[in-house]
């Protein structure tokens, strides 16, 4: 069993390795990684880590079988379906709605694959999302 998990991981935090061990619950991990310009594009401002560090970093993780960047082209679809995921794990504050997903994939002969959104948010530590470390860091300074 595949599945698949995308993101942008810019800082990695106990959030993200609770959404890779979830995954690799249900099968081998296989992990798009955003690139800058995607982000740049959806989130309106650069990636503090750049994509080739954050796909280093999500390599190394245990739960990960496979990982690579995504398009530049922002096709995520395409890249997902070469992938041939059983499953894509949605994270619990991703902003793709499950809908919108499973129409992209039924218009792609794809509807197959199951789409999945993890409902729990890891809580055993404060800080468990990029924004929050980095706002910690400059209410530090």
């Amino acid at each position: 069993m595949r599945v698949l998990i995308t993101g942008c991981f810019d800082i990695i935090h106990p959030g993200h390795i609770f959404l890779l061990k979830e995954g690799a619950k249900l099968g081998e991990v296989y992990v798009i990684v955003a690139r800058d310009s995607t982000i740049k594009k959806y989130k309106k401002k650069n990636p503090t880590i750049p994509e080739e560090q954050r796909l280093a970093v999500i390599q190394a993780i245990k739960y990960v079988t496979f990982a690579q960047l995504g398009n530049e082209n922002n096709n995520f679809i395409r890249k997902a379906l070469d992938l041939e995921p059983n499953i894509i794990l949605l994270g619990p504050n991703q902003r793709i709605h499950i809908d919108s997903l499973e129409q992209m994939l039924q218009k792609n002969n794809a509807s197959h694959i199951q789409v999945r959104r993890l409902e729990q948010f890891y809580t055993d530590y404060p800080l468990t999302s990029s924004s929050a470390i980095k706002k910690k860091i400059i209410d530090y300074n």
